[in-house]
């Protein structure tokens, strides 16, 4: 197994001494309730408030408009966390490196709001959806085979984290990756997956001359139509409607792209439908047309707490998205690629949060 070099540190050797790894084990055992006092410490306001000074608990109350018991419980929770600390000379407590992550970090709160609104409740199905392969978590909120049948469906705070999710790891690597592929000069760009159009919508704002199409559920492509009505450039936004999960569906024929776009899509579907997306791609490219795969490879983080993010992910398709899909290794995909007939030409790393662009052509 091929891992980054932080990666491979991390989880290849035990670093932890025995009392490290016990206190670690009880982390885990009480996790939901870290998760939601946490949350709480972070809804109430009180980590915003401690940033800025050092309080004391009637003080922590009353700004949080708080009982002094509820304050308090929260506060002696977050010392055993480790989000806050407390002077014992002055009975004030204070912001921890950690709280200050919780309370900064742009893909800790993304994070926040995508497991509390999208996975929380869900997750009480997790060995069900394990031992059946089907996401049995879904069912919380509707009965639909898969998530994305439903996605415009979900409660509009549901939608407002997941599209808050989704978007945020994918739009901070938007700039480097349009780079990247318009050193094809490709002037048709099949987008597969193409969720709301804000892609499609980059590539036809950096050139003026490139028409996307774009594929995916009807309920998608409506989606996409709504949100890029009026912009600039949508006028050269098309859109297909295909079910990726029919095996009989086949890409659009007569558009001969010379560029297919998959933008963390694979990892909605298991490796056999992997598979058999990737041999319909190949059917309708060129020899000179190239496919783009951008994923977080789980393998090709340069920090570890990013691969954490990412298997934990995983674990979001197993109960909720679909229940056999995953945040994949990258040698995984290369071994589909290689097997519907494409050949992986190049791999850029180091995207935005985490991705990487693995270029594939015609064998």
């Amino acid at each position: 197994m091929n891992l980054f070099p932080d990666i491979e540190k991390a989880y290849t050797k035990d670093h932890l001494s025995a009392r490290e790894a016990q206190r670690l084990a009880q982390y885990i055992a009480f996790g939901p309730i870290v998760f939601q006092a946490s949350r709480l410490m972070l809804k109430f306001g009180i980590l915003e408030r401690l940033r800025d000074r050092d309080m004391t608990l009637p003080e922590i109350a009353e700004a949080a408009g708080l009982s002094e018991y509820a304050a308090k419980v929260l506060l002696e929770a977050s010392l055993s966390i480790g989000t806050v600390l407390v002077d014992t000379a002055t009975d004030k407590y204070s912001l921890s490196k950690t709280g200050w992550f919780l309370l900064n970090d742009p893909a800790t709160r993304v994070n926040v709001d995508f497991n509390h609104d999208v996975n929380y409740e869900g997750f009480f199905h997790l060995e069900e959806a394990l031992l059946e392969g089907r996401p049995a978590g879904l069912k919380h909120f509707g009965d639909w085979p898969t998530l994305y049948e439903g996605l415009s469906s979900l409660p509009e705070q549901v939608k407002k984290s997941w599209f808050g999710f989704d978007h945020f790891y994918s739009d901070h690597s938007f700039d480097e990756a349009l780079e990247i592929v318009f050193r094809y000069h490709p002037g048709k760009i099949m987008d597969v997956g193409g969720n709301t159009g804000r892609w499609a919508l980059r590539c036809v704002a950096y050139d003026p001359e490139v028409r996307v199409t774009i594929v995916d559920l009807p309920q998608q492509l409506a989606m996409m139509r709504e949100q890029t009505a009026g912009k600039p450039g949508a006028d050269r936004i098309d859109g297909y409607a295909m079910d990726m999960l029919d095996p009989a569906s086949r890409f659009p024929q007569d558009l001969h792209p010379d560029l297919i776009w998959m933008s963390q899509f694979l990892d909605c579907f298991s490796e056999e439908e992997i598979l058999g997306i990737l041999q319909r791609a190949a059917d309708v490219m060129g020899p000179e047309a190239r496919l783009a795969i951008m994923e977080t490879f789980w393998d090709r983080q340069k920090y570890e707490p990013a691969s954490f993010c990412l298997t934990m992910t995983s674990l979001y398709f197993t109960v909720m998205a679909n229940g056999n899909s995953k945040m994949y290794h990258s040698d995984d995909m290369a071994r589909l690629v290689e097997r519907a007939g494409l050949t992986v030409e190049e791999i850029h790393d180091g995207l935005g949060q985490g991705h990487s662009i693995m270029i594939c052509k015609r064998k």
